[in-house]
């Protein structure tokens, strides 16, 4: 089975306490974005597959990676342009397959990932990666999870991960994971009944430029907005700048500051609305069609 795991961007970011747990809670608007995504192909047993030559073919010796779980259950293959600098095994697929093996008897499977989603982009390329092999082995061994036990098991890899479950807007709360429908029709992110929206997104993922969630956190100081996420959401797109705000802005572009200078250029380009996707280095901005 082979899927496309997408890309998201977030409309607003507000981080509004520090937790118990050591987590924030925070309060954002997820939104699916298409204009990126990887290719996850998952194979039960000895079955062929049908994009591993294709990577042995396309990436060089340095830019693919391979592991085998110590029990010989798994076997992860990851291409990546960049090369890949994590252990294939602790990959967010590969833990998502384990995951399931905790409640599940699981046959051996065989994972390829070619990794085209930027690393620490904000834009959640391994989290969407973990939900769509969640939801891959559910198909593939009939398990029978719904989306709901599907996005609790997401949960446990990563804040943003249940949002992949669903894969529509969804307004996030908690750790990101507390999620609600919040239907959002005015704007283009790629999906295939897009081109009567109003709005069309522009994504722009800066080269050279990763930002950690660590890094991002540095100097965060959490607060409650004047203006609720979600009243603000309401308002017509033209009134969010200045609104809508991404805390994390704040010090990622102190750290990196031509990120600020591009969300600027793409309001010199008309940009309606602009703004960094997530804990950065992404930025997107919505256009008027008409």
């Amino acid at each position: 089975m082979i899927s496309r795991p997408n890309v998201k961007i977030n409309l607003g970011l507000n981080v509004l306490r520090k937790r118990a747990d050591g987590y924030h809670d925070l309060e954002t608007l997820f939104v699916p974005c298409f204009e990126i995504s990887d290719v996850l192909e998952i194979v039960s047993g000895d079955d062929y597959s049908r994009t591993l030559s294709h990577l042995m073919s396309a990436y060089g010796e340095g830019s693919i990676a391979q592991a085998v779980s110590p029990d010989g259950k798994l076997m992860i293959t990851i291409a990546r342009r960049e090369g890949v600098d994590w252990d294939p095994l602790q990959d967010l697929c590969a833990r998502a397959y384990c995951l399931l093996g905790r409640d599940y008897s699981l046959p051996p499977v065989k994972i390829f990932l070619e990794k085209l989603s930027p690393v620490g982009a904000g834009l959640g390329g391994g989290s969407s990666d973990a939900a769509f092999a969640l939801k891959m082995l559910n198909s593939i061994f009939s398990l029978g999870l719904d989306d709901s036990s599907l996005a609790g098991y997401a949960s446990e890899l990563g804040s943003d991960c249940a949002f992949f479950v669903h894969n529509r807007p969804m307004f996030g709360e908690g750790r990101g994971e507390k999620l609600s429908a919040f239907p959002i029709d005015s704007i283009d992110f790629g999906q295939e009944d897009g081109s009567s929206c109003r709005y069309v997104l522009k994504l722009v993922v800066p080269d050279g430029v990763a930002v950690s969630t660590a890094e991002a956190y540095k100097g965060i100081v959490p607060g409650i907005p004047e203006i609720s996420l979600r009243e603000i959401l309401a308002m017509p797109v033209e009134q969010w700048k200045g609104l809508l705000s991404n805390d994390f802005e704040n010090t990622v572009f102190k750290a990196h500051p031509e990120l600020e200078r591009i969300k600027q250029s793409l309001y010199d380009s008309g940009a309606v609305y602009a703004s960094m996707s997530g804990s950065g280095s992404s930025l997107f901005a919505l256009y008027d069609r008409e």
